[in-house]
């Protein structure tokens, strides 16, 4: 019994340190998702489960008689941390299976998991006092501590572990996570076997039989927390293995405390022949010889951690130039977020430019909250000369950013600038050949109107001169006389268009010692004057507020009437029967301000990026240019123009707005 008593020692030793060391990482990850707290908790349940056999091995071995209040504590937390197990297990899987998106009906989650949580606590405290008082823990066989009602509920929770874990495994993203829940699948499947033949075995088992049976069944779920270590630091899973300094560290703690640990041991087994502090000295001093070699071996590994992420990040530059030479910084932005993220694996990633400012997400905004307590910077400058550029904000997983990671996100930044500006150039070398492809449109548009008007209006003329005289004959029958009156009409709309046209192509030319001017209230009386009597015949009320106003614009009077009588007349065609169009003008800042509004439907939001574009329209009889006249005058005397529909943003309000704003002379 001897090596049966030194291997559950040890195993329950290393048992142990491992919950411990795993209840450390998740604090330290501190990520705040219910998936993380319930592992925190099943770790804590096999800490104690471990930790109370670990004193109740001591106290056998230091002690004759080990003392009873000894013995019950161990009782205790043995029974608590084995009474929570089936329920942290059961929860933990369906955390899991939540986050991977494989819990359908969550409502029944909450009542199945109660319904475990209340077992366990019934069993706590039914059996825990009758177990202090006996100051024994049998875990094997009909007679254990827990009752035959501990052994059902642990056999349903292994079962329907099990279950899940067959489906994890059918649905894994990758092959070691499959394997990983494979090799889970079949020691949830031993263990229910193991619970059903430990407890309900119908011959009597031994005390060695029975002790080596439950250090077996208390070792076993050291298996999978071991491999999960390994998953978690080659292959990320469940997101920490980018936390691999906090990996470090608490490696580093735990071999230091099992270092002095060993120290004390020995110390105590050598002081027969020396004082423990003389063998605590040598043993400590030991460890210089391992300095050196240390050295070489973490240099090595932090040289190759360097060049990975460096390779790493040449390799993301490589992608983030390529996207950059299409040309469009929106997309670029959204690539290089997209692709950080993804390199790096962090939880958010994103990339704050001058021009195109927005409000970082947060982790409520991406669906999960931040982690707690995050004390590391996660903004980083894109920097240039000095000068911050831009700023990149990246959220990880947990709390902290790895330091190897953080090195490369810098490196990174550093870069960046390059990237955005090749972006830029490209854009605007794409958008000044669009407006020269546009120039050269509008130039052969002015060519073909030219070649209309020469060809279409000298004949249109001839046609209406003769429709002309034709009326005034007595003798032309009245119904003849009705189709020739509207014949002429159509001709005269058709001049109209025609005279728009040439208008649209052949804007203004300002000669560089010309000075455009006009009085502004003039020109305006003047239009609203020969637009009056058509706004009452469309039943209109059209108002002016001008008078008195004394300013000089820096436009040519036939400029302005372009741009008034434009406006005026869509506002007149927008308006419904009954409605009003007014015309202000006002000096603003040194300028005048031209205000056209209308009472009418509005401008949908879909079409408010195109009405400024030549030949859009949405009248069954227009032309598409009186907007894209407007605005072309307004650019060329360095004017502005502004628009709002609806005119108020109160809910059901109507009506558009169009504001001018002219230079003064």
């Amino acid at each position: 019994m001897g090596l049966l008593l030194y291997l559950r020692l040890i195993g329950y030793s290393a048992g142990t340190l491992i919950e411990l060391f795993w209840m450390v990482v998740i604090l330290g990850y501190r990520r705040q998702r219910n998936f993380e707290r319930v592992f925190f908790f099943l770790c804590m349940a096999f800490f104690l489960l471990y930790g109370g056999s670990l004193l109740a091995l001591n106290s056998q071995i230091y002690y004759r008689k080990p003392p009873a209040g000894v013995e019950g504590f161990a009782v205790v937390i043995i029974s608590a941390g084995l009474c929570l197990l089936p329920a942290l297990l059961l929860h933990l899987h369906m955390e899991y299976a939540e986050t991977r998106g494989l819990l359908q009906v969550k409502a029944w989650k909450r009542a199945v998991l109660a319904l475990f949580y209340l077992a366990g606590l019934y069993l706590a405290l039914g059996r825990i006092p009758l177990l202090v008082r006996g100051g024994h823990f049998d875990f094997v066989g009909p007679g254990n501590s827990l009752g035959t009602g501990f052994a059902i509920v642990l056999s349903v929770a292994l079962a329907w572990c099990a279950g899940w874990e067959r489906r994890f495994a059918t649905t894994a993203p990758d092959r070691a996570q499959r394997y990983f829940h494979c090799a889970l699948l079949l020691f949830f499947a031993l263990a229910f076997l193991g619970t059903g033949v430990l407890h309900v075995a119908p011959y009597p088992i031994s005390k060695p039989t029975s002790e080596a049976l439950e250090t077996a069944f208390f070792l076993l779920p050291m298996v999978p927390f071991t491999v999960l270590l390994e998953l978690v630091y080659r292959r990320n899973f469940l997101q920490i293995g980018r936390q691999k300094n906090l990996l470090y560290a608490v490696s580093a703690t735990f071999l230091a405390l099992l270092y002095l640990s060993l120290v004390r041991r020995v110390g105590t087994w050598l002081e027969p022949w020396l004082p423990p502090e003389a063998s605590a000295a040598i043993l400590l001093f030991v460890l210089v010889i391992f300095i050196e070699p240390l050295q070489r071996v973490l240099g090595r590994i932090l040289r190759e951690t360097a060049q990975l992420e460096m390779d790493r990040v040449q390799k993301l530059m490589a992608q983030i130039q390529q996207e950059a030479r299409q040309g469009n910084l929106e997309k670029l932005v959204r690539f290089t977020e997209r692709r950080i993220k993804e390199q790096f694996e962090l939880r958010e990633a994103r990339l704050a430019l001058p021009g195109n400012e927005k409000l970082l997400a947060t982790g409520a905004e991406a669906g999960e909250p931040r982690a707690a307590f995050a004390f590391d910077p996660h903004e980083f400058a894109i920097l240039r000369d000095g000068k911050t550029e831009g700023m990149l904000h990246v959220e990880p997983h947990g709390a902290t950013i790895s330091g190897d990671t953080a090195a490369a996100i810098e490196f990174l930044c550093e870069q960046l600038p390059g990237a955005l500006d090749l972006c830029r150039l490209i854009e605007e070398k794409l958008r000044l050949e669009r407006e020269l492809a546009e120039r050269e449109r509008l130039a052969l548009v002015g060519q073909m109107a030219a070649s209309i008007s020469h060809n279409l209006k000298n004949p249109l003329g001839s046609i209406k001169t003769i429709l002309q005289v034709q009326l005034e004959n007595p003798e032309l029958p009245e119904s003849i006389g009705g189709e020739t009156k509207m014949v002429l009409e159509e001709i005269g709309r058709l001049s109209t268009k025609l005279s728009q046209l040439l208008q649209f192509s052949r804007p203004a030319v300002r000669l560089a010692d010309a000075v455009a001017h006009c009085d502004a209230a003039t020109v305006i009386e003047e239009v609203v004057g020969v637009l009056f009597h058509e706004a009452e015949r469309r039943g209109l009320k059209l108002r002016t507020q001008v008078s008195g106003l004394n300013a000089r614009v820096a436009v040519s009077p036939e400029a302005l009437n372009d741009i008034v009588s434009n406006l005026v007349v869509n506002a007149l065609e927008a308006a419904p029967r009954g409605g009003s169009v007014s015309v202000t003008a006002v000096r603003e800042d040194g300028n005048l301000s031209l205000l056209v509004e209308d009472d009418g439907p509005g401008i949908p939001a879909a079409l408010r990026e195109k009405i400024l574009q030549p030949f859009f329209t949405t009248k069954a009889q227009g032309t598409g240019l009186g907007l894209a006249i407007v605005a072309r005058r307004v650019a060329e005397f360095g004017g502005k123009i502004d628009w709002e529909s609806p005119k108020s943003p109160k809910k059901d309000s109507k009506g558009t707005r169009f504001k001018i704003t002219l230079p003064t002379a």
